[in-house]
């Protein structure tokens, strides 16, 4: 026997919401989802009109959703904002390249302006030469999404018919947060209300008077937030550079270190395709005179932060 949607309209129930326990039909879920992200929204003054805000678009469920979402919303309730779709490369192939194909559709069926920006044009590295070493100004971020379940999510993009991409990241078994996820996961199956739980703890949470908290600064190199003189970005792309790819991922004194010793003789060593002082590269600009360390000295240095 069919269940009756519970939001009185008479239809059939297609679906039981998680966050509330509701059997509703197709049409009251996509009216309450909706609602409910325009309640977010409006409540927290999540923005101002007249602002332009960037939808971070992978061509995954969530933000193909989030794009829809915000199109829709930004239309109905006239919130005056200048929409534009951000995708990011990585430069993982096989697939990034292919998600990046459902955003370009994404930008025809939403009529939304889309900007593709490279890991490579940004840093000189893309995500593939990164695993291959050993490792992996101030825009506010928004979260339309915050008290949104993962399932509903999923739900609207189904009965909507979205189009997206739903190949899992080659590099996302290998992610911490994945350990996270499925305790999270777990804690849900017992209570399904454990993860907004946690979210409204989160926002109820104090500091005990006295404590010292991080600063927001700027990085000292890109000029990005950043609660230490460099930010993480900055730090992973110096070990990088300097053959140390598990840098950003060291103890703060040892990163420090590195750092300082690499300030300190910048401009004032051999190239780095030099072994030693008498192993030229042929492509000039070492400047070896006056040098107060060694080419092997510094090496040594450096070897022993072991990174």
């Amino acid at each position: 026997m069919a269940i009756t949607c519970s939001a009185g309209c008479g239809k059939s129930a297609v679906l039981k919401r998680p966050k509330t326990g509701d059997a509703v039909c197709k049409d009251c879920f996509f009216w309450a989802f909706e609602q409910e992200i325009h309640n977010t929204i409006t409540h927290s003054n999540m923005f101002k009109r007249g602002e332009t805000v960037a939808i971070g678009a992978s061509g995954g469920k969530d933000s193909t959703v989030l794009a829809y979402i915000m199109k829709t919303l930004n239309d109905v309730y006239d919130y005056g904002l200048k929409l534009i779709l951000l995708s990011i490369d990585e430069g993982i192939t096989g697939y990034r390249d292919d998600s990046l194909e459902t955003v370009k559709r994404n930008q025809i069926q939403y009529d939304l302006p889309l900007k593709i920006l490279s890991y490579e044009d940004l840093y000189g590295w893309t995500m593939d030469a990164i695993v291959q070493k050993g490792t992996e100004g101030s825009i506010p971020r928004s979260k339309p999404f915050k008290y949104t379940y993962e399932k509903e999510i999923v739900m609207y993009a189904y009965y909507k018919k979205l189009d997206y991409f739903s190949t899992e990241c080659i590099y996302s078994p290998n992610a911490y947060r994945g350990f996270a996820r499925t305790y999270l996961k777990d804690l849900e199956k017992i209570r399904p209300s454990a993860i907004i739980d946690i979210v409204h703890s989160g926002e109820q949470l104090s500091i005990k008077e006295g404590i010292r908290l991080p600063i927001q600064g700027k990085c000292t190199r890109c000029s990005y937030i950043s609660s230490q003189p460099v930010c993480k970005a900055c730090v992973m792309l110096e070990g990088l550079n300097k053959g140390r790819p598990k840098l950003a991922v060291g103890k703060s004194s040892k990163v420090w270190d590195f750092l300082e010793i690499n300030a300190s003789i910048e401009g004032n060593v051999l190239n780095k395709d030099c072994r030693t002082e008498k192993e030229c590269c042929g492509r000039g600009g070492c400047q070896t005179q006056g040098l107060k360390l060694t080419p092997a000295e510094i090496r040594e240095m450096t070897d022993k932060l072991d990174f």
